[in-house]
């Protein structure tokens, strides 16, 4: 900056200096405002476009405007809530009582219809799923072909299949 434009930036000062400091003092206050005046009058000297411009004052008066603009955002900014999200503490806790709940449902339901099934076809079924027999072991057991056999427990499937389609696997 020469010395010609230091003397007009320093007689710009004195003659805008009030005027913005009254329109900022209408918009953030008494205590604020001259830090926002020296913050303005500062980025207009910083943009080197002071000796070049037509109409100083609009474009300090849009300085300033932006200047509060700025500061609203970075106050909203700092506003804002951040929790972190630690996977130690905030991971998600399983309803553990509703599961226990939901099983005794579910066993009650599985015992039910158990019971409905013919003596026969329950006593296949347990023994195939319960015991862990092979189809051919029963037969041997009970005296009936491996037909037989694959007969009863998919009954008891379908009849099983039929009392818990209203359950699903929670998690």
């Amino acid at each position: 900056m020469t010395r010609d434009s230091t003397a007009a930036f320093a007689a710009f000062y004195r003659a805008e200096h009030g005027r913005l400091l009254r329109y900022f003092r209408t918009r953030v206050g008494r205590d604020e405002a001259p830090d926002l005046v020296q913050e303005t009058f500062a980025r207009l000297l910083r943009s080197g476009a002071f000796e070049r411009m037509d109409n100083p004052q609009a474009y300090l008066t849009r300085s300033a405007r932006n200047l509060l603009i700025d500061r609203a955002r970075q106050q909203q900014q700092s506003q804002a809530l951040i929790f972190p999200f630690d996977e130690g503490c905030d991971a998600p806790v399983y309803p553990e009582q509703t599961w226990r709940i939901e099983e005794a449902d579910l066993r009650r339901a599985y015992g039910r219809a158990l019971r409905a099934m013919s003596r026969r076809t329950r006593r296949v079924f347990m023994m195939h799923r319960m015991r862990r027999m092979t189809y051919m072991e029963i037969a041997k057991q009970l005296g009936i072909g491996d037909k037989g056999v694959q007969h009863h427990v998919s009954l008891a499937l379908a009849r099983i299949r039929r009392a818990l389609a209203g359950w699903s696997v929670a998690g």
